[in-house]
């Protein structure tokens, strides 16, 4: 059980970084590395590093994504090519 949950999360992690990678949308992108950020809470806390796991949650998904989401709302969300 336990390893296919972890193939599965690692799985989503590869979801998530490629479609981060190759995301036009800014606002989309930063939408995928917080569940990015999410999926490698989860990883991280399936591992017992629970206080890695908090960080990643309290700082990457949380504080990183609503700055990201404030820094885009200033630019233009769509590149021009």
């Amino acid at each position: 059980m336990i390893p296919t949950f972890n193939f599965i999360l690692i799985l989503f992690l590869f979801v998530c970084a490629i479609a981060a990678i190759t995301i036009r949308d800014l606002l989309s992108a930063v939408l995928v590395l917080g569940a990015y950020s999410f999926f490698m809470c989860l990883l991280w806390a399936q591992m017992t590093a629970v206080d890695v796991a908090f960080t990643e949650a309290s700082v990457s998904a949380g504080i990183g994504t609503v700055l990201f989401i404030g820094a885009v709302s200033r630019t233009e969300r769509r590149s021009k090519d």
